[in-house]
């Protein structure tokens, strides 16, 4: 597993991190290590925070950032909690903050997570398996309507209505396999598509089951709390859901003087990249930095 996960845009992320030696930074997002490992490697007598909701991910991150557990504290927790974590701990302002909302390898590529439509699995899709509610909750007994409207506001999935009513006409739906094949039948069909016909439904699910945009949105209006003046923040979102969330939040906080936006325009991976990790096709990463009140927030800033 470890080999598989390729973290994105890693040179990109830890150069506008601009890592110090000594300082102090949080994975806010931890996930199989990947980013962490990059940020851990240049610091010596700095430190680094790493808070992830999966515990099976952060197994593997402690093993792949095992040569360098004098530097990195992990912590299961939902990144929504912060900067409760970050007090508890004690642990100091921060340099740089990242945040990575994509789903992991380790996610994706278990079966038994229900997270794809590609191999049958239970229909789960709980980032954190301690959560009580499921994706099968939701298939099998939400009301039509509330199921269309999931799908409609979460998915932006045009066939919402149509996909909703095909669920409830199939249910009991058995696992992810069946779910797919369901939603697949009630598209309509507009010819050679790029994508599969269930990935709007399954990221409409994913997203309800793991409440994401709630947790986004306590997110990032905790986060600057965490953050030293001049430290830098990176998120990395791979719909336009939270990309439409993190941007707007950038941009008011730009105009109460509380950060500074360095990326003017989204940056994306380059075909190189994605040729490389498919994954990365739909990432889009921001970049802000905290400001003390004196300074001008107009103007660019250079790495």
């Amino acid at each position: 597993m470890n080999a598989l996960h390729t973290p994105v845009l890693a040179d990109r992320v830890v150069e506008w991190l601009r890592i110090r030696p000594e300082g102090a930074y949080i994975d806010t997002t931890v996930g199989l290590g990947g980013h962490a490992l990059e940020i851990a490697r240049r610091l010596t007598t700095g430190r680094l925070l790493g808070i992830d909701c999966d515990q099976r991910a952060l197994e593997i991150a402690r093993e792949r950032l095992r040569a360098y557990q004098r530097q990195v504290i992990l912590v299961h927790a939902n990144f929504s909690r912060i900067d409760e974590v970050a007090h508890g701990l004690r642990f100091p302002p921060a340099n740089g903050l990242l945040a990575d909302l994509g789903v992991s390898s380790l996610q994706l590529d278990s079966p038994e997570r229900g997270f794809s439509f590609r191999s049958a699995g239970p229909l789960d899709m709980r980032m954190d398996a301690d959560e009580a509610s499921t994706a099968a909750e939701i298939v099998n007994y939400w009301p039509e309507k509330e199921l269309a409207d999931l799908l409609y506001r979460k998915g932006e999935e045009r066939d919402s209505r149509r996909i909703a009513r095909g669920i409830v006409r199939g249910r009991p739906i058995r696992d992810t396999e069946h779910l797919a094949t369901v939603v697949a039948g009630a598209r309509r069909n507009r010819g050679r598509q790029k994508l599969h016909p269930a990935t709007k439904t399954f990221l409409a699910l994913r997203i309800a089951v793991n409440r994401e945009l709630e947790e986004l949105g306590q997110f990032l209006s905790r986060a600057p709390a965490t953050l030293a003046f001049g430290g830098r923040w990176v998120v990395l979102s791979y719909h336009s859901l939270e990309d439409r969330l993190v941007k707007q939040e950038f941009r008011r906080l730009e105009r109460e003087g509380v950060l500074r936006i360095l990326t003017k325009k989204v940056v994306v991976p380059p075909a190189e990249e994605v040729r490389a990790n498919p994954r990365a096709r739909s990432a889009k990463m921001r970049v802000a930095e905290k400001i003390t009140p004196q300074d001008p927030v107009a103007g660019k800033t250079i790495l």
